[in-house]
């Protein structure tokens, strides 16, 4: 039985009453969506006049596909992406099965209401997937395949579901779409479906080189099942008469302008364009002249993604066993005024056109929002319909207690990044419940970046064991252990694709109730790759830890082309992260445990880690050893700041931050010697402070004690800040008690060379602060 109540294997009577009440269905959601939109344009007052906007007509072309899928075929388990521009379209299913207030249907794109692009965290109605951003939302749901699988094999089950991905034919364009698509890992998967919508169409024009064959192909070599749904029963049934496979090879051959052009054109002209000149010409002119108008209109517009048929065909012909694209024919606009035109993409009816398809479709413009009767046809579709799809409440588990503390303290001379793999095999050692829930990934530098001894603990997660051919081998020192019970994931070398995991594996808490704990590792430079796609994951309830190391230009001998300038402000700047630069490697494990704390957890938040590869005498850390005063420092470093070096009456406070710390303690040696008092501090999280400065304004509401301890005003002292980045992260210390200062920094590309040399370059030596020192007190 399908979910409502019909036979799948029906008779031709049965099967022509479903696409009667699913016809109906859809004409109301064109309906509701294209009114949602009419209203935020047309009929809600607009005081500034500043454009408010929607796309009816990317809408359109959605409405059979989402019709067909949420009526007919998806079920409780399953998950959908929707492309940004189809939104009105949810929006318009969750209201008819009674998931959305009517009061929400005037607010699109209101403050408060209806986003412009389906969001998991803002919208009021349920959405799987937070879209918008061309190509995020579309891979999302291969990461979420990830995401369910890696819960059912290292926690608990979470049943069985497909995720599906509604992408329009330009996203395709979208080179992170094919970095995904094209993971070797990804073939295995075969809960991922993506319909493509292949209106031929982008923002300005009709694209003349957009080419089925083309995408089917790049789909199939990947090893997805493709599955093409061309044309509708109309006009099969026409390529079944004489003169059929010369109107079918004119259609398949017909450039894409040219066929816009058709939907364009009356009764007539049609006739007189349609045949062409090529020899079937004369073939196709008598089979068109023996329909009328109305058929021959109705023939040139019966696309597959337009025909309901078609759609739950190619549904049932889905192969588990892999992925699946379904490339779906369909008509931008369809059924409104604006159709097939070429620069219809952000197009709006006129209130003219909007009163003909309220006409055409038996709607009231005045009274746009009505349901179905709940006894009739329909209204009894749209009841099963939400009875079917109900998910049960999720309830949420919660994360593990975290230590704040291992109690060990770093000697010898060591780096941040070689502390972070050493951190997480304290984890598994003093909270193995906390280290289970943690899942490393990276892009091909797991040996790199310091991750080897975790990785050899935990194993590499796969769906299924994999046998390790070198796993006798004495020289091999990276043991790859391939299982699903394994807490570590590695995909290709593309950023985005790691980061799009990141932020699914950081949201199964919100799916499933079961937070795990997602640590991503990739060298610094190129986290300004992954930026679009991690935020945007944050921006969906993703959270996550992202380590960039080794960053800065302190990777001196690899040359301006891998040394990051910018990621710390990126930091700074980020909504629902907060960022670390340690300088020690016990700050590494104090930031490290406190921000696995804030995961999982519906107040919680990602963070950025950056780290370094120069190695440092961990012993100018002065831990305290009394268990107080060390509790002290641990709550200052994670609170963004703590003194190292402390000076009765200051004459300047010298400010550093990660990999420089050293030059400062040096820097501050020299003045001294010199009868000059100097009092260091140690910046761990820049955004800390700079939230700490605005609550204390009174704009925000988090603490500010840190500012009290670290830059009390009775010791505020002219400052030098210097980072291995841009100085303008820290620059904005001085106004904590309004104090001349200067900030040093790198602000232009590196060279290549030994460190002295390169940091003598930048300016952010010890001689340089020295300088910079010295000009300020004087």
């Amino acid at each position: 039985m399908t979910s409502i109540g019909i036979p799948t294997e029906s008779s031709s009577s049965d099967s022509a009453a479903i696409v009667d009440v699913m016809s109906t269905i859809e004409k109301r959601i064109l309906w509701l969506s294209t009114a949602m939109i009419h209203h935020a344009n047309r009929v809600r007052p607009n005081p500034t006049g500043l454009k408010v906007g929607g796309h009816q007509a990317s809408c359109a072309s959605m409405v059979s596909i989402m019709t067909s899928l949420w009526f007919g075929q998806l079920q409780s388990g399953d998950r959908v992406s929707v492309k940004p521009h189809a939104s009105p379209v949810l929006h318009g299913i969750n209201y008819l099965i009674g998931e959305l207030d009517e009061k929400y249907l005037t607010t699109l794109r209101e403050f408060g209401g209806l986003q412009s692009y389906p969001s998991r965290s803002k919208d009021p109605d349920p959405v799987d997937y937070s879209t918008g951003s061309v190509g995020i939302g579309a891979t999302a749901p291969i990461w979420g395949a990830f995401a369910r699988r890696y819960v059912d094999t290292t926690i608990c089950g979470t049943g069985a579901g497909r995720q599906y991905s509604l992408v329009g034919d330009a996203e395709l364009d979208e080179g992170a779409v094919w970095e995904a698509v094209l993971d070797t890992s990804v073939a295995d998967l075969g809960e991922i479906v993506w319909i493509v919508d292949l209106n031929r169409q982008s923002l300005d024009r009709v694209v003349p080189n957009i080419a089925a064959g083309r995408i089917e192909a790049m789909f199939s070599a990947a090893g997805w099942q493709v599955i093409t749904v061309q044309f509708g029963e109309l006009l099969e049934s026409l390529f079944a008469r004489p003169g059929g496979d010369a109107l079918r090879t004119r259609i398949v051959d017909m450039p894409n302008p040219e066929y816009q052009r058709l939907l364009r054109c009356e009764a007539d002209e049609v006739r007189s364009r349609l045949p062409g000149q090529g020899e079937g010409a004369m073939a196709i002119a008598e089979l068109i002249a023996a329909l009328d108008d109305q058929t021959l209109l109705a023939a040139i517009r019966n696309l597959g993604g337009h025909d309901l048929p078609a759609l739950r065909a190619a549904y049932a012909k889905i192969d588990d066993t892999r992925p699946t694209a379904i490339i779906a024919y369909t008509i931008k606009g369809n059924g409104l005024p604006t159709q097939g035109h070429p620069q219809n993409h952000s197009s709006l009816l006129t209130d003219e056109e909007y009163v003909q398809l309220a006409a055409e479709l038996g709607m009231d413009p005045a009274a746009p929002w009505g349901r179905f009767d709940a006894r009739s046809p329909e209204g009894r579709v749209c009841t099963a319909t939400a009875q079917r799809l109900k998910r049960p409440p999720v309830e949420l588990t919660a994360p593990p207690a975290v230590p704040t503390d291992t109690g060990r303290t770093p000697t010898g001379t060591s780096t941040t990044q070689a502390a972070l793999g050493r951190a997480l095999l304290d984890l598994s050692r003093q909270a193995p419940d906390a280290a289970k829930r943690i899942v490393t990934v990276s892009p091909d530098v797991s040996s790199t970046t310091n991750l080897a001894g975790w990785l050899n603990k935990v194993g590499v997660w796969s769906p299924t064991e994999r046998q390790n051919w070198f796993a006798d081998d004495p020289e091999t020192i990276l043991h790859w252990r391939e299982r699903p019970t394994g807490q570590h994931m590695e995909l290709g070398i593309a950023e985005t694709n790691l980061v799009g995991l990141m932020g699914e594996l950081g949201a199964t808490w919100s799916r499933w109730g079961e937070p795990i704990f997602p640590i991503g590792v990739m060298y610094d430079p190129f986290v300004e790759r992954a930026l679009e796609p991690w935020s945007y994951g944050i921006y969906a309830g993703g959270q996550s830890i992202l380590v960039g190391t080794p960053s800065g230009v302190s990777l001196a001998a690899e040359g301006g082309a891998h040394q990051s300038i910018k990621t710390p402000s990126i930091g700074l700047e980020q909504p629902g992260c907060v960022s670390y630069e340690p300088a020690f490697a016990i700050d590494v494990n104090w930031t490290l445990f406190d921000s696995i704390s804030r995961l999982g957890r519906p107040d919680g938040s990602s963070s950025y880690l950056r780290l370094s590869t120069r190695p440092v005498d961990q012993t100018l850390a002065q831990v305290p050893e009394d268990s107080a005063a060390r509790e002290r420092r641990r709550r200052q470093v994670v609170a963004g700041a703590y003194t190292l070096r402390r000076a009765d009456t200051p004459d300047v406070t010298v400010v550093g931050m990660g990999a420089i710390v050293p030059e400062t303690i040096a820097a501050a040696e020299r003045l001294a010697a010199q009868g000059i008092a100097v009092e260091v501090v140690c910046v761990t999280s820049p955004g800390l402070l700079f939230e700490a400065i605005q609550a204390r304004r009174g704009v925000g509401g988090g603490p500010s004690w840190v500012l009290d301890q670290v830059f009390p005003a009775d010791r505020a002292a002219p400052m030098v800040t210097v980072l291995d980045g841009h100085p303008h992260t820290l620059a904005f210390l001085t106004g904590v008690n309004r104090v001349a200062g200067t900030a040093l920094g790198v602000s232009s590309f590196g060279q290549v060379g030994s460190l002295d040399d390169v940091y003598r370059y930048h300016g952010i030596d010890a001689d340089s602060i020295v300088r910079a020192a010295l000009d300020l007190v004087d």
